[in-house]
């Protein structure tokens, strides 16, 4: 069996119980990089697989053939874990591994076990409320939107104005040590990776 473990954002004390527990019972820990590593650090040993942060489809697809047949070696008889940032069913990588082990390894179940997902986290960092109700998307028309990997914060906020949007908060890197939190005006022109933006009619 492989879980899709999420871990929440950052922040180690925001694992939650079960996921502390299933890092502990696995028969291996496999994670995409080394921020994922350092939280399932205090728990378990985790093998770092190669995900690539790319467009290139190709590369991607066959960085995922590779990891599957990795992990499928340890699942396909015991527990294996991907633990993740995040949520693993929320726009993860987990999704499209899954897929592929569908294809590759069809016997083999999938399936998660959630973590704080990074919109409920940025709620708190940014101390807004979406409830309202909003739309996690590049594209639609919601009373407020969330934007995630927003990498050119300053340029999108200036095409959401046009269409309506006068309030913005950023929050990058969140929950690590180094996070950073703008609002409207305070916009950066470029930001980590790791961000996300709330703007709001």
């Amino acid at each position: 069996m492989l879980v899709g473990l999420g871990l929440g954002p950052g922040d180690p004390e925001l694992l939650t119980l079960r996921a502390v527990r299933v890092l502990q019972e696995a028969d291996a820990v496999f994670v995409p990089g080394r921020l994922a590593q350092r939280l399932v650090a205090p728990y378990r040993d985790a093998e770092v697989l190669d995900f690539p942060m790319t467009g290139d489809e190709d590369r991607i697809r066959s960085c995922m053939e590779r990891n599957a047949d990795r992990i499928a070696g340890i699942a396909a008889s015991g527990t294996a874990v991907l633990a993740l940032i995040g949520d693993p069913n929320f726009f993860s990588t987990f999704t499209r591994l899954c897929e592929v082990m569908a294809q590759r390894y069809p016997d083999i179940p999938c399936r998660t076990e959630p973590g704080i997902s990074a919109i409920t986290a940025f709620a708190a960092a940014a101390g807004i409320s979406l409830s309202e109700g909003f739309v996690v998307t590049d594209r639609g028309d919601p009373r407020c939107r969330i934007l995630l990997k927003v990498r050119k914060p300053r340029e999108t906020a200036g095409r959401l104005r046009k269409e309506g949007f006068r309030r913005f908060v950023l929050v990058e890197r969140m929950y690590l040590p180094d996070m950073r939190i703008c609002r409207d005006d305070e916009l950066p022109e470029t930001c980590d990776y790791l961000s996300i933006m709330y703007a709001g009619r």
